[in-house]
């Protein structure tokens, strides 16, 4: 069965970087949907960018727009989330996740994913 193992969590000063992976094992098609969610304590879970894997077409919420970067490695079944510029309110547990499906516009509601890793936790100080 498919897996998501996220990576690259930990704790950084404001304006620091990070650059999370989260890498997919089992079967994957090329076609998908993979986005990065977070959920900060007592908040809703917030996707923050997705990737169409097929095309790399890219969405950014307007809150990491122009700090964060999504990409993938195809051949490595791994996505990634650079992000820079970090601020407080960045802190979070991220999550990666799945769709079987491609994507387009926003970040697809956290419902319509597949597959969850189990987060990985970002603390900006």
């Amino acid at each position: 069965h498919v897996q998501l193992v996220e990576s690259g969590g930990g704790s950084v000063q404001a304006g620091g970087s990070l650059r999370l992976s989260c890498a997919a094992s089992g079967y994957t098609y090329n076609r998908n949907c993979m986005a990065w969610f977070r959920q900060a304590p007592g908040k809703e879970r917030e996707g923050v960018a997705r990737i169409a894997t097929g095309s790399g077409n890219t969405y950014y919420a307007d809150s990491v727009k122009g700090r964060f970067t999504i990409s993938q490695d195809n051949a490595k079944n791994t996505v990634y989330l650079q992000m820079n510029s970090l601020k407080p309110e960045d802190t979070a547990m991220y999550y990666c996740a799945i769709v079987w499906r491609s994507c387009s516009g926003g970040v697809p509601a956290p419902q319509a994913f597949d597959i969850w890793g189990q987060g990985t936790q970002v603390t900006v100080s």
